[in-house]
């Protein structure tokens, strides 16, 4: 096993995985976590025991997760000297799966994002959202039982690639005045500047993903979401190369709408609409979509703005994975909440739900089943934490560490 200064390895076994991608999860697998900032360690101790539950409960103690703290953000900084060290990555990428809460960005240089430089060093390329309904939580919209599609949205792409040039400085002068001079743009001078590359190879692996997920689930359709009316050698460009891919690679189980006038028979349709529209369609007839794949910034709207159709990031899980590496870190979706840290407070469904989707990619499906029946039970009871209880009428009000003890009691 590899050595490292800070982080301790548990007894256990490393997943491996098989040359198509798939983990192959042995009895007792070394799993990292890393708690988060803010209100993740709340968050982590609730999850971490409800998991723990939900594997003894389906396994009797034959299967048991060896669990590897590794460090990023604050506390990161405190026991390693660094938000993000080395051996965090060397770890995760060496044991292949993770999971953790929230973490906050140090201010004033550093990293722009401990998150999207997770993703960007281990070339996380996907960012997997499922957004469903749980009957009883508090919706804004009139019928959220409608919403029930997975987004996998570009991770490592777009304008979140972080090729920007600050207005004033020489770079951004140089630029302008190249891009003037080479192709007879007019630049403002006071502006700043960034690229967004979007290539067929981070296109196709990520649609590619998409399409096997609903190959997988038995999905009638995948959606490509783009602005490609405007930004036609980019977004344009990531509709040609998604049509290419079904037709190069599946044309035996799915097809393209122009192929066959929106009529697949009995292949997966697919499909693409313009951003903005997506936004209003996912409104007013969200249930014509199951898989969505879309570019990073698209992506990273559509999830909140679905997730707030069924109760909010709060209740929103999330996972980055390269589906060639097998490389996996499934993650809460929301922010640290620093002010409500080490109160036993915040709803910690959206880690709980990654932590589904983590049993799902390991292939503990047992478990991933019996933690959505308990929380579909609980959530019946209006048995909830505070952000939930304020919208719910005859609602119980529960700590943190209490809703992941109500939802062991609903196995």
């Amino acid at each position: 096993m590899g050595q490292f200064k800070h982080i301790q390895v548990p007894d256990g076994d490393k997943i491996t995985v098989k040359p198509n991608g798939k983990p192959q999860t042995p009895d007792h697998p070394i799993i990292g976590f890393i708690e988060g900032d803010g209100t993740g360690p709340d968050i982590w101790r609730a999850s971490k025991f409800l998991f723990d539950a939900a594997v003894k409960h389906c396994y009797g103690g034959k299967r048991e997760i060896a669990w590897m703290e590794v460090y990023a953000g604050e506390k990161a900084d405190k026991v390693c000297g660094s938000y993000l060290p080395d051996e965090t990555l060397d770890a995760i990428a060496e044991y292949g799966v993770a999971i953790k809460g929230p973490l906050t960005t140090p201010v004033g240089g550093g990293f722009r994002s401990l998150n999207v430089t997770l993703r960007q060093k281990l070339d996380l390329f996907a960012c997997v959202r499922p957004i469903q309904y749980f009957e009883g939580v508090p919706s804004p919209v009139k019928a959220p039982e409608k919403v029930d599609m997975i987004i996998f949205r570009e991770n490592t792409e777009d304008v979140y690639g972080g090729l920007e040039l600050e207005a004033g400085t020489p770079e951004a002068l140089k630029l302008i005045d190249f891009c003037k001079a080479t192709y007879g743009w007019d630049i403002r001078p006071d502006s700043g500047l960034g690229l967004k590359p979007i290539s067929a190879t981070g296109t196709k692996r990520l649609v590619r993903a998409a399409i096997n997920h609903a190959i997988e689930h038995k999905c009638k359709s995948v959606t490509l979401v783009h602005k490609g009316n405007i930004m036609k050698y980019t977004e344009g460009a990531f509709r040609k190369w998604g049509y290419e891919l079904v037709r190069e690679e599946f044309s035996d189980v799915a097809v393209g709408w122009d192929d066959c006038n929106g009529k697949p028979g009995d292949k997966i349709l697919v499909k693409d609409t313009i951003a903005d529209i997506f936004l209003q369609q996912i409104l007013t007839r969200p249930d014509e979509f199951d898989v969505i794949a879309t570019m990073n910034l698209n992506g990273d709207y559509a999830s909140d703005a679905l997730a707030a159709q069924v109760g909010g990031i709060g209740i929103a899980p999330g996972a980055n994975i390269n589906y060639e590496t097998g490389i996996a870190i499934f993650e809460a979706t929301h922010g640290t909440a620093p002010k409500y840290a080490d109160l036993d407070k915040v709803n910690p469904s959206s880690l709980v739900l990654s932590g589904v989707m983590m049993f799902e990619y390991l292939g503990w499906n047992e478990v991933a089943e019996t933690i959505i029946a308990g929380l579909k039970k609980t959530f019946a009871q209006k048995r909830v934490t505070y952000d939930f209880v304020r919208l719910m009428e005859g609602a119980t009000l529960l700590k943190c560490s209490e809703f992941a003890r109500a939802v062991t009691e609903n196995f």
